[in-house]
């Protein structure tokens, strides 16, 4: 039960032939089974997720629905608000944090019927692609313990390739979501900016980050995006089209989409290994009708704006905590926001707004832009950060995240799909990039390419 689809799921509470209180044990029963090997669920809240569900049971039993996602067992990453729930932003500072209210993202899901099993782990305030903290250590591969989940959202990816839920909430501002997704061999989408409210007191028009739905299938990801998506006045870039678009339907026929293939986004290192394995998606949709052309970017100027917008976001939003109480990664960013002139700051918008108009003409021409989601596959779980790629150093831990957080300046939706799988049986995603705002179309493109290939189906042997 546990692998099924969170759409074959709710089919079966909707009919009767399984109770919400069932479906929630078998997920309780899987978390006890692997969790404590992979270290993906930080906080669970078993009792509080029984007395839910024996209320959702209730309800079905007198005809009500509650919403799409009713009786449904979901994990929120712990950088999301729970109220009554304890969430810690994978933080010493925060370690006995209870929030009074929820996050828009967590309110949505929860209004639609879901049922909150637990927190999943993320290094301190989503700081890097790798998930580990002082807190609650490392989350683990489930394709092998030894190697790193990715992150920040590696908690909710490890919990997805498990079965210990069927859908989990990410965020994604240098390929948070993208990145977990691509080594725990499940599907994420880092939607449009503003497609997915995010309020803030502070970063309110900030748009490198964003919250996004994480799943084993992009039928659920489109799924729990009809949940989360949609108009927020709290949040002043909120795109105002409905969440209804992504309950339509995800088959489209491939003939005549131009898609462009680029095995490096314009002379980034790629581990050979990953480079083996994303060279066989352009041909997968190449056999299903679409046009693919290799091609030759240039989106090297997203390197300074990327660097120069975190760093800004990081000063201002954790400058003023005591920095000798955060971790490495954490004050070097402070550090170099607080370093930042005006100058700097024109400079990242005027290479940002050159970078959109210019990809605005690429997508003219290209419906899609198709590429590796990580330069690496999954690297040893021990390991801080990825320091080199095929003999190449990197100047620090960040560098290694460049083929997402490159796409993360384009103002654009990402998909990270399954593609296929290392000599070692380590799991490669790769990225499917739209023109801004369509979504929807990253999502059914998405949906071809993994219903070709079927590599999504490949379970980690963890019994």
């Amino acid at each position: 039960m546990i692998y099924l689809t969170a759409v074959e799921m709710l089919e079966l509470l909707r009919t009767g032939q399984v109770g919400a209180v069932e479906l929630l044990q078998a997920h309780l029963d899987r978390i006890e089974e692997v969790n404590p090997r992979v270290n993906a669920i930080v906080t669970l809240v078993a009792e509080r997720a029984l007395a839910e569900a024996r209320e959702a049971d209730r309800d079905l039993a007198r005809g009500h629905w509650r919403g799409p996602l009713h009786g449904l067992p979901v994990a929120h990453k712990d950088l999301a608000d729970v109220a009554g729930v304890r969430t810690t932003y994978g933080s010493p500072l925060f370690a006995d944090h209870v929030p009074l209210q929820d996050s828009p993202v967590v309110r949505r899901m929860r209004e639609a019927g879901a049922i909150t099993v637990g927190k999943t782990n993320t290094p301190e305030f989503g700081t890097g692609s790798h998930t580990v903290n002082e807190l609650f250590g490392a989350t683990r591969n489930p394709y092998d313990l030894s190697k790193s989940a990715g992150g920040s959202s590696g908690g909710a990816a490890a919990a997805l390739a498990t079965g210990m839920v069927p859908l989990a909430d990410g965020s994604d501002m240098g390929g948070s979501l993208r990145n977990p997704a691509s080594f725990c061999n499940v599907v994420g989408l880092r939607p449009t900016p503003g497609r997915v409210p995010s309020p803030s007191p502070t970063t309110a028009w900030f748009t490198l980050g964003v919250p996004g739905p994480m799943a084993r299938t992009v039928a659920d990801l489109a799924l729990l995006m009809s949940v989360i998506s949609g108009f927020d006045a709290a949040s002043p870039l909120s795109i105002t089209e409905s969440g209804a678009v992504f309950a339509g339907p995800l088959e489209t026929g491939l003939r005549g989409m131009r898609v462009a293939w680029s095995p490096d986004l314009g002379g980034l290192p790629v581990d050979v290994e990953t480079a083996r394995v994303t060279a066989r998606a352009p041909e997968v949709l190449a056999e299903l009708g679409a046009k693919v052309e290799q091609v030759t970017l240039n989106l090297s100027d997203a390197e300074d704006a990327f660097r120069i917008y975190r760093a800004w976001y990081y000063a201002l939003s954790y400058g003023g905590l005591p920095q000798e109480e955060l971790g490495a990664n954490v004050r070097w960013n402070v550090e170099q926001g607080l370093g930042l002139t005006g100058a700097d700051l024109a400079r990242a918008e005027r290479l940002r707004s050159g970078l959109y108009r210019r990809m605005n003409a690429f997508f003219d021409t290209y419906d899609f832009l198709l590429a590796p989601v990580s330069q690496v596959p999954p690297f040893p779980v021990d390991a801080p950060h990825v320091s080199e790629i095929n003999g190449e150093p990197l100047p620090d831990y960040l560098a290694w995240m460049r083929s997402a957080y490159w796409i993360s300046v384009l103002h654009a939706p990402a998909a990270s799909v399954p593609c296929g799988f290392t000599s070692d049986g380590l799991p490669v995603g790769v990225q499917i990039v739209g023109r801004p705002f369509d979504d929807m179309g990253v999502l059914r493109l998405a949906h071809a390419f993994e219903r070709a290939t079927g590599h999504g189906a490949r379970r980690p042997a963890l019994g």
